[in-house]
């Protein structure tokens, strides 16, 4: 795949090869990544966003529950509403979750919101420089531009190595990723 095809042929055709894997290789992959964690110091406090996986996306959960275990404070995104940005609820693998008004797992209102310092990014393709296609909708650009005002917020990509492709056809408005984790590599793009 080359930058010569639109962001939604580049969608389609890393979504086909994504939705290729069984269940089995999902949950395999989930582990591996959960297993290897990021290649930061986890400090206690820190918040950390995670995502209910739709799809076919890879599962954060596992990694998520051994952030937990190091200290830091979970959350999950929430809707509100398109063009804005989405807001961060605390989350615990234990909470019950309702669905948003985008059919996908959140927690309750009443959860207290917070700002996370690292966000975990799902996406359909990212590339070696930290670009990523999302499902087009573009709330993790926006997100990420919006609280990037107010704080510094480390953004991980979370996919399967078979969603790297070749180059993203980045635009101005796309917010590039710090780094990518996949059950078979970590990604830093900060340099």
């Amino acid at each position: 795949m080359t930058a010569t095809l639109s962001k939604g042929d580049l969608r389609a055709a890393t979504l086909a090869k994504r939705d290729s894997l069984s269940d089995e290789q999902r949950a395999a992959a989930g582990q591996a990544m959960a297993k290897r964690g990021v290649p930061f110091a986890i400090l206690p406090g820190v918040v950390v966003s995670g995502y209910s996986p739709i799809r076919s996306e890879i599962d954060p959960a596992p990694l998520m529950r051994k952030l937990a275990e190091q200290g830091a404070r979970l959350a999950l995104p929430a809707v509100l509403s398109r063009g804005k940005s989405l807001a961060f609820r605390a989350w615990s693998p234990d909470d019950r979750l309702m669905l948003g008004p985008l059919g996908i797992l959140e927690p309750s209102p009443a959860a207290e919101e917070l700002i996370p310092d690292i966000m975990l990014v799902p996406l359909a393709a990212f590339d070696r420089q930290g670009h990523r296609i999302g499902y087009g909708a573009g709330h993790y650009d926006y997100t990420l531009a919006h609280l990037r005002k107010v704080k510094a917020i480390t953004a991980v990509g979370t996919a399967f190595s078979l969603q790297e492709i070749k180059a993203v056809p980045a635009l101005p408005h796309d917010v590039a990723l710090d780094y990518v984790l996949t059950e078979k590599k970590v990604f830093d793009f900060r340099s």
